[in-house]
This record gives C-alpha cells, sequence and structure tokens, in this order.
C-alpha cells in the first residue's frame, strides 16, 4: 500500500449512480494503492455494507433507490466510518443537513479528484485521534451484557465484572468501532500501545479470558466471535 495520510486504510467504499463518476473515482483510488468497493444504489450499497469491513465512504445523495442521507444515518446507526458526501445539490440547508445527518464532509459536483483526495486525507487527520465510543454506556441481548464507558464498568446479568487494564483496552476498541473485524495485529497495537514485540498469538490469550468472563458459554461466543483467517470481531443485539 501506498504510504500517504491515508496509511491503513485498506477498503474504500464509492457509491455514485452516475458510471463515470465511479470509475473515475475508483481508478484514481486504486492507483493510490487502495482496494475500492463501488455501487450504484442504495440497495446495493447496503448489501456491501453488510458484507465488507470499510474503511471509508465516499457517498452520492441522489441515488435511484433510496436517498444518500438515508444510507448515511443506517451508516451512523452503527458505525464511525468517516463519510464524505457527494451531490449535485448547492443549498447550504442540504449541506447542514448531510453533516447533521453524521458526514464528515460535503462535496458538490463537479469536483477535482485531487481535490476529494485531499479533503479525504483532511477527514482521517481530524478523525485519527483516540475516538470516544458512540455513546456512553451499551447494552447487549436485553441487559445481559453491559459496558460503560464513562466508569469503566462492565456487567454482566447485572453483576460487575473485574477485567485487566488490556482486556479493557480490547473492550474499548471492539465498541469504537462496531462491526470492524481486528487481526491480531490490529489487537496488538491497541493493548500494547505499539510496543509489543512478542508473539501476536498471545492475543487469543487475552480473548479467551474475556469470553470466559463475558459469554455463557465461551466455546459457543456470542460476543466476541472468531472471523476465520482474520481475527475477531464484536457481535450481539444492542438493547
Amino acid at each position: 500500500m501506498r504510504e500517504s495520510d491515508l496509511t491503513g486504510l485498506k477498503n474504500i467504499f464509492v457509491v455514485d449512480d452516475e458510471w463515470m463518476i465511479r470509475e473515475a473515482v475508483s481508478s484514481y483510488l486504486e492507483k493510490q494503492g487502495y482496494r475500492v468497493f463501488a455501487a450504484e444504489s442504495g440497495g446495493e450499497a447496503l448489501q456491501i455494507l453488510e458484507k465488507q469491513t470499510i474503511s471509508f465512504v465516499i457517498l452520492d445523495l441522489m441515488l435511484p433507490d433510496m436517498s444518500g442521507e438515508e444510507i448515511c444515518a443506517l451508516i451512523r446507526r452503527r458505525s464511525r466510518v468517516p463519510v464524505i458526501m457527494l451531490t449535485a445539490k448547492t443549498m447550504e440547508s442540504d449541506m447542514v443537513n448531510g453533516l447533521e445527518l453524521g458526514a464528515d464532509d460535503y462535496i458538490t459536483k463537479p469536483f477535482s479528484l485531487k481535490n476529494l483526495y485531499a479533503r479525504m486525507q483532511a477527514v482521517l487527520r481530524r478523525s485519527s485521534g483516540d475516538l470516544k465510543p458512540l455513546a456512553a454506556k451499551f447494552s447487549w441481548n436485553n441487559g445481559d451484557l453491559v459496558i460503560d464507558c464513562e466508569r469503566r464498568e462492565v456487567h454482566k446479568r447485572a453483576e460487575r465484572i473485574a477485567v485487566t487494564p488490556i482486556e479493557w483496552k480490547i473492550l474499548s476498541a471492539f465498541i469504537k468501532y462496531p462491526q470492524k473485524v481486528f487481526t491480531r495485529d490490529d489487537l496488538l497495537a491497541v493493548a500494547f500501545d505499539l510496543d509489543f514485540d512478542g508473539y501476536d498469538r498471545v492475543i487469543d490469550t487475552h480473548i479467551k479470558n474475556l469470553r470466559k468472563k463475558i459469554e455463557d458459554d465461551p466455546k459457543r461466543p456470542v460476543y466476541i466471535r472468531t472471523v476465520h483467517g482474520l481475527g475477531y470481531k464484536f457481535e450481539g443485539d444492542a438493547s
């Protein structure tokens, strides 16, 4: 992958019903060294978002089957992935509405590819700090598991359970980036602040210990799921 301010970015998603824009943006970003997914409708976009781990979304507002605003709202219910909206709308109210729905930036058509790329870099620089969770407290499966981010507490069936500092860092990463698949290297960087120079399978031990604490059956986990060949992700029905 080409080094830039987007270092670490893997999958970029371009959603636009105009073939020429999809092709131009996809080709430009692929030349920068990134993998690009593309969709021409809202329905297709939602299917791809369910199946792929997306790192950045470039989203047209005027799609044939649903609006970009609707898609942005759906994305923000479950993820903080950066979103730049593309639109032919030039009214200030449209821009404000898009930003209020959770978009990180707003670009009107026509636009230059260099400008789009520069805006992507700017968005990532703004969001590259220590991100806060999407809420102060999370609850899953009708209160079976509750994580209080402000108090740094974990409760299983209303009983507080003790977690180690490393376990808390891992849990925090999972809930800061919902639906993200974490590799072992990702979790090592989170848990040991990039200073760990050891065996990456040590993460498996911490995951095993966490499962013993938060799962009913650690051998059949419903929260910390293994994604074979990739790593781990956090699941569960939010309540």
